[in-house]
């Protein structure tokens, strides 16, 4: 299991992208399922469509819907979420937090190359980066 945060699903879609080839090489190497928090869904479809154009999204979506990677709703997840944007010293903000209380719950890494918005909770031994 990968858990996948906007910097490492965009690496993997991208090949202009300077971490694309770790991020394939990431993704080939683990069996999955590759799960994407619905916050992260949200930032990235926005992202796709903006940087890479409509047909890398209808493509990403067109995985999505046949499984290749796994939406997680995380409604259990909230009251995580809220406990881990409410401390001012942690640089995380929804999405990052739905991350981390996704990794938390299924103890899968994350695939991210945002290493700063998660060090705190690495350093902690919450999360693993993959």
């Amino acid at each position: 299991m990968l858990i996948l945060d906007t910097s490492g699903l965009l690496a993997a879609l991208d090949r202009r992208d300077k971490h694309h080839e770790r991020a394939a090489r990431l993704l080939a190497k683990d069996p999955g399922p590759y799960v994407v928090p619905v916050p992260i869904l949200a930032e990235v479809t926005y992202m796709v469509t903006a940087r890479l154009g409509p047909h890398v999204l209808d493509a990403f979506l067109a995985d999505v819907e046949v499984g290749a990677f796994t939406p997680d709703c995380g409604e259990a997840d909230v009251g995580r979420i809220r406990e881990l944007v409410r401390y001012a010293s942690l640089p995380l903000g929804f999405a990052d937090a739905a991350v981390v209380a996704c990794a938390e719950r299924t103890r899968g890494p994350v695939l991210t190359f945002d290493v700063r918005d998660f060090t705190v909770v690495a350093q902690e031994g919450t999360i693993a980066l993959a």
